[in-house]
């Protein structure tokens, strides 16, 4: 039981921080957690690493911002974490079977 609120308190702080810059090390030094036991309870509960949920939840969020707002693709990739617009459409396009431009002129949204 201890385990699950360890879980819901790093997705919490997860959703509260999305747009910031999150590592393992640094959620579990927020959360004053062992970043191993952490990583390790989350997948288990999960049954995702923290990396691919947080990439997961911020491809949602830019799906979600293709499909109801005209920010240029670029920005959102930028605000995901993306380097580059070519790595987020590769990113994006293994999440989401198709590419930002092709899923903006769709226009609508659907998580994952």
């Amino acid at each position: 039981m201890k385990d699950v609120s360890i879980t819901k308190n790093v997705l919490l702080y997860i959703e509260k921080n999305l747009s910031q810059d999150l590592s393992s090390g640094k959620i579990a030094r927020e959360l004053n957690y062992s970043k191993f036991y952490m990583a390790r309870t989350f997948k288990s509960d999960t049954g995702v690493t923290l990396y691919k949920y947080i990439q997961g939840r911020r491809l949602d969020e830019s799906a979600r911002k293709l499909a109801e707002t005209d920010q240029p693709i670029a920005e959102i990739a930028f605000e995901a974490g993306y380097g580059s617009q070519q790595a987020f459409t590769q990113a994006f396009r293994c999440a989401f079977s198709c590419t930002p431009q092709e899923y903006r002129r769709i226009g609508i949204f659907t998580p994952k």
